[in-house]
């Protein structure tokens, strides 16, 4: 505990502060986005935090916001004007439960040493447990790593680590490196890893579905896909009185990856939906289900090297944040650490030689037996080239198959080193934000309009779907073109069409009845003019999944959702709450990669028993457009990350939720 501002936070890292007002937008530090601490003027005319800058200039040589060639013996003192304002600032006590006092931010030490309960209370507690407390400013605070809560507090508050998350991405809190966030890691004074710190539990299970109707639906809807960011097959939802929720064993977030004894963690969306699909009374699935935060350090040590094959690997970085394309994995019943996957195009997928399921047992010399994806990835980090591991191979066990596509990807761990590390802080004043859409990988949309003759009485003959009273706020969709009607006499509106608008009146942002309401009434005239919006498939050896849906309602696959111009999304703000000591429990993958240009940040994991699981708004495949008001297009992950670490009780995500294939 930092005896300073009275929060959690590793030393090095600026102090932690509960204002009670709104800063001024001219007060605070473009990097951190956080009012400034001993703040610091460049000579183009920015100000940023010392530590922010100083942290910053150790790996670019530009200023962050304009980009102008930098060094950090330019930079000096802000004003003393400045630095007054800044001390100034009203905060409120960080021990509200003992003590509601609010004071100007330079006031706060002296409260706390002084005359705060609350403090008093918890230095007396700790030396009850003989933990030394720092004493002044000049003493480096000890950090207490006993009796850890179950979800420890990071700096700024952070994501919680995806077990499989890439090792490259996994790494210490304060860089800049692209990936996960990872609270489940946080470095002592001398950079050691907390061996108690709690570490992301997931394992995987086979989940045997009966059916009496082989055609019956599963009852779930899933997101994800090897031609999107997402990688995996992930269930975002599990409807009610379905088989699969009859079953209980299948849950949300948890990642598909195999049917039947078939791999479909490496297949594209469509291909996915067609093996969940297929008409079987029996279902054999395999999936990733993430367990939550555990505390526990396995005990055994199953390294015995009867009937495995011992195999040492060694892959070299060009630079030392060139991230390896691993994902590492603990397992409940086994010690240690395991390759879950290997990322295409990544650097292990391109040298070939380590394969799924391998234990790692040490990198570069580190005995990692009983070790953590998250001391891995410090280790891979903070090496410069040669990543030299020993892993154990289980017999039978085959190398991974080379990458058949390198314009797909699994991860958004791969490194951005184009672009700004920060971006200036705009606001989003509406609910419907237009922006550019840069993602429209595999699908294209056409606008058309059709122009009928038609008799009053005659009827359109089409159904539809979707309305922005629905829950996810969707367009206006034909669901089905009856035999009976002009339009299936016409032939130009299909199913899956987005309806714009019928004799000149706008459909986009009706609810459903609204919609019904204005077809029927501009039906009975002698001629309709229909805009519609039709989403085409560029890949044509993707499984035809209207001809294998019999017995299933007919809704759009998740991924033609994401064909849609910006101006057919709707917005939605979801506002999240967490205590001090919690992480948010969710993880992203996307953004921009200059490999690949700009992909949306999707909401990939939500973990068990944290403040975004109970809070139930937010789902995976949701697509992240703005934090705080800060628009995410364009940016990347290294940019992105550090703002959501940044929130420490509340942040609010401005997501489009479209919903997932059903199968």
């Amino acid at each position: 505990l930092c005896c300073e501002c009275g929060q959690f936070h590793l030393v090095l890292d600026n102090h932690l502060y509960n204002f009670q007002d709104e800063v001024d937008d001219e007060l605070i530090c473009h990097i951190c986005l956080q009012p400034l601490l001993q703040p610091m003027d460049t000579p183009c005319g920015h100000t940023y935090c010392f530590k922010c800058l100083e942290n910053f200039m150790q790996e670019y040589n530009f200023c962050p916001m304009d980009r102008k060639k930098l060094s950090f013996q330019q930079c000096h003192k802000s004003s003393l004007l400045v630095r007054n304002l800044l001390d100034k600032l009203v905060v409120s006590c960080p021990f509200k439960a003992e003590c509601q006092q609010t004071m100007q931010r330079c006031e706060l030490e002296a409260h706390l040493q002084n005359r705060c309960p609350g403090f008093k209370k918890y230095k007396s507690e700790q030396q009850r447990k003989k933990i030394p407390i720092s004493k002044g400013k000049e003493d480096s605070p000890t950090k207490v790593d006993v009796n850890t809560p179950k979800d420890p507090e990071v700096p700024g508050g952070g994501l919680s680590l995806v077990a499989e998350s890439s090792a490259a991405a996994v790494i210490s809190l304060g860089t800049a490196e692209p990936g996960l966030v990872n609270p489940a890691f946080e470095e002592t004074e001398d950079g050691e890893n907390l061996p108690q710190r709690t570490s992301l539990v997931a394992e995987t299970n086979t989940i045997e579905i009966h059916r009496e109707d082989p055609e019956e639906e599963l009852g779930i809807r899933i997101v994800g896909g090897k031609d999107t960011p997402l990688g995996n097959i992930v269930v975002q939802e599990v409807l009610q009185d379905s088989v699969i929720a009859a079953d209980g064993r299948i849950a949300p977030g948890d990642h598909i990856l195999e049917v039947n004894g078939v791999n479909i963690s490496r297949v594209t969306h469509c291909q996915a939906v067609s093996f969940l699909r297929h008409p079987s009374p029996v279902l054999h699935l395999m999936v990733l289900q993430e367990k939550g935060f555990s505390n526990k350090t396995a005990q055994q040590d199953p390294t015995s090297a009867t009937n495995r094959e011992v195999i040492h690997v060694t892959l070299i970085k060009r630079d030392r944040s060139e991230p390896l394309g691993i994902k590492l994995i603990r397992k409940t019943d086994e010690a240690g650490i395991f390759i879950l996957d290997l990322l295409e195009g990544g650097l292990a997928a391109k040298n070939g030689k380590l394969s799924r399921n391998d234990r790692v047992l040490s990198i570069n010399g580190q005995d990692l037996r009983q070790g953590t994806p998250e001391a891995a990835a410090q280790i891979i980090q903070n090496t410069e080239s040669r990543v030299n591991f020993v892993v154990l191979r289980q017999p039978g066990i085959q190398l991974s198959e080379p990458v058949d596509d390198g314009n797909t990807s699994n991860s958004s761990s791969s490194s951005s080193s184009g672009g700004s590390p920060v971006h200036h802080r705009r606001r989003l004043d509406q609910n419907h934000y237009r922006r550019k859409s840069n993602y429209q990988k595999g699908y294209i949309s056409h606008e058309k309009t059709v122009a009928i003759k038609k008799e009053p009485k005659e009827s359109l003959g089409i159904t539809i779907g979707g309305g922005r009273d629905n829950k996810n706020k969707l367009p206006i969709y034909v669901t089905s073109v009856q035999p009976i009607g002009c339009l299936f006499r016409d032939g130009r509106i299909k199913r899956g069409d987005v309806l714009l608008s019928i004799n000149g009146i706008d459909l986009t942002h009706l609810s459903y009845y609204e919609a019904v309401s204005a077809l029927k009434s501009n039906a009975a005239s002698h001629s309709v003019v229909l805009k519609a919006l039709e989403v085409l498939s560029l890949n044509s050896t993707e499984p035809s999944l209207d001809t294998k849906e019999q017995g299933f309602s007919w809704s759009p696959l998740w991924i033609t959702w994401l064909g849609l111009p910006s101006y057919l999304h709707c917005c939605q703000d979801i506002v999240l709450s967490k205590g001090n000591l919690e992480s948010w429990g969710f993880s992203i993958v996307g953004g921009f990669e200059e490999s690949k240009g700009n992909q949306p940040f999707f909401i990939k994991t939500i973990v068990p028993g944290t403040p975004t699981f109970r809070d139930r708004k937010l789902k995976c495949g949701d697509e992240i457009v703005a934090v705080n008001g800060v628009p995410a297009i364009g940016m990347s992950n290294s940019e992105l990350i550090p703002m959501l670490k940044e929130q420490r009780n509340k942040v609010t995500l401005t997501v489009v939720s479209w919903p997932g294939s059903l199968v």
